[in-house]
């Protein structure tokens, strides 16, 4: 059984910047990614970030040159940092975890980007 837990998500102005935590515990064999995905009101749920067991990331599209996946020193947890923040941003923000071809999520954390 694994479990995901995010934090770090909040009310925050355009161009700010937010960092989210996202804790795994449970029964890991071979964790093959973390990572982060979003989803907005009325829109399909899509890639953040992905940190890959050998240590490459891979990013989304509206991600690139803002936001930083990285591994945290507690083992099995992952943060993602966002920076120059948008109001197109705005979603809730769920930890992913693939182990063994089986997908995890967490419950999800807000984010929204206003003035």
């Amino acid at each position: 059984q694994v479990q995901l837990v995010e934090s770090g998500g909040g009310l925050v102005q355009p161009g700010g910047s937010l960092r989210l935590e996202c804790a795994a515990s449970g029964s890991f064999f071979s964790i093959d990614s973390m990572g982060w995905y979003r989803q907005a009101p009325g829109k399909q749920r899509e890639l953040v970030a992905r940190l890959l067991s050998g240590g490459s990331t891979v990013y989304g599209d509206s991600a690139k040159g803002r936001f930083v996946i990285s591994r945290g020193g507690v083992r099995n947890t992952v943060y993602l940092h966002m920076n120059a923040l948008k109001p197109e941003d705005t979603a809730v923000y769920y930890c992913n975890l693939v182990q063994t071809s089986r997908m995890y999520w967490g419950q999800g954390t807000q984010v929204t980007v206003s003035s």
